[in-house]
């Protein structure tokens, strides 16, 4: 299921801080790679763009919305649920805010809130981290490979 996401809600929760200038672009690039991993698609949402950087942006799996200043992401995700109408029920929707929440839940999307997303963030990046190549040959396995290349170094 694809997530809207409250992106100023969330900035915070994964260490993130709201006052850096580039503190958007580091939490798209967080979602590009959470998407990556959980082949997943996300629309987060900015409030606070001035009038010349308002707008939408398709950065990989992850559709950017800088709203402009005077409106919130809170209004923009209420409005994005009620154009998907029936739809909204195939959508997960990440939100600290109570009534964006109870909005969502009304047309039968998948709440979650910004903590719980963010220990989601954080459980994929360490699922991630720890492939099958970092096991542990046994002894038997080390010892064919010690005889491998003692045979491979009398070939030559």
């Amino acid at each position: 299921m694809p997530y809207l996401i409250d992106g100023h809600n969330l900035i915070p929760k994964i260490g993130l801080r709201l006052d850096s200038p580039d503190d958007e672009l580091e939490l798209i690039a967080i979602l590009r790679e959470f998407c990556r991993l959980e082949r997943r698609q996300i629309e987060v949402f900015f409030d606070g763009a001035p009038a010349n950087q308002a707008g939408i942006r398709k950065l990989g799996a992850v559709t950017a919305h800088f709203v402009r200043q005077g409106t919130t992401a809170d209004d923009a995700i209420r409005s994005r649920l009620k154009k998907l109408g029936k739809g909204a029920r195939n959508w997960i929707v990440v939100s600290s805010d109570r009534q964006v929440q109870a909005e969502a839940r009304a047309l039968h999307a998948e709440v979650v809130s910004s903590d719980s997303f963010a220990g989601m963030l954080k459980h994929a990046r360490n699922s991630a981290s720890k492939t099958n190549n970092d096991r542990k040959l046994s002894p038997q396995e080390v010892d064919e490979w010690l005889k491998l290349f003692a045979e491979r170094r009398r070939k030559y």
